[in-house]
């Protein structure tokens, strides 16, 4: 388990794509109870160790989770994620290049929980609930588009079914359209960064997740360094009186 920050009231986790946040059908060991056996042995607590879920990720997803280590803090995350008072931003891999180098997408989408998916609308249906995000392109690959997303409300498979739906369909994400698998049952959609003030501190926090130890990601890694490597810096000019 990769802990990417902890305070009193809250800890922070790098999710990798072969876990879950919470229990399910599978009966495998969900996130959540990792974190508490983390925090039972580390601060050696007897009895039990205070958890709780603010959001989630898709299984198939890595990167950011918060958890809350005290009610208070608990109350107050579960509030800011309903109201979106947080900013989340994603790293997505697509293999088709969008229809714009940056857009704003606003769609119509359905639940359908016997089948788990999401249905995309362009205009309002029954049962459909509005959804934005927007993504911009921010590296490219011989064969990949690396896009970033700020997701900016959070509807079950929203930035799989979107993408989808303009014909950017997530790499390895069978259920929305790409053509195979990825080796390690996941898909390349990781939770990169997240900001928001502190529930109880009232301080900011940023945290940006290392994305996924494989060649494709690293690939993107390496292209990203680059590219800020040869960015123009502006110059700076000296003030002189008139």
């Amino acid at each position: 388990m990769n802990v990417l920050y902890e305070d009193n009231h809250i800890i922070i986790v790098n999710k990798s794509c072969t876990e879950i946040v919470q229990g399910d059908k599978t009966g495998d060991t969900p996130l959540s109870e990792m974190v508490q056996a983390y925090l039972k042995e580390k601060y050696a607590k007897p009895g039990n160790v205070f958890i709780g879920v603010t959001h989630r990720l898709d299984r198939p997803v890595s990167g950011v989770v918060v958890f809350a280590k005290t009610s208070k803090a608990l109350s107050r995350l579960n509030e800011m994620f309903r109201t979106h008072d947080l900013t989340k931003r994603y790293w997505a891999i697509v293999k088709n290049r969008p229809p714009q180098e940056e857009e704003l997408l606003t769609h119509y989408l359905v639940r359908n929980e016997r089948m788990n998916k999401t249905f995309v609308y362009d205009k309002q249906v029954k049962d459909s609930k509005r959804s934005k995000l927007s993504y911009k392109i921010i590296a490219q690959s011989d064969k990949y588009y690396l896009l970033e997303i700020d997701l900016m409300t959070g509807r079950h498979h929203q930035i799989r079914a979107q993408l989808a739906h303009i014909g950017c369909p997530i790499r390895g994400d069978l259920k929305y359209g790409f053509d195979r698998s990825n080796k390690d049952g996941g898909i390349s959609l990781h939770a990169r960064n997240i900001r928001f003030i502190h529930p109880v501190s009232k301080k900011e926090i940023n945290i940006v997740a290392p994305t996924p130890d494989d060649t494709l990601w690293n690939t993107f890694e390496e292209i990203l360094s680059k590219q800020s490597e040869e960015a123009p810096t502006t110059p700076q000019t000296e003030d002189h009186e008139a």
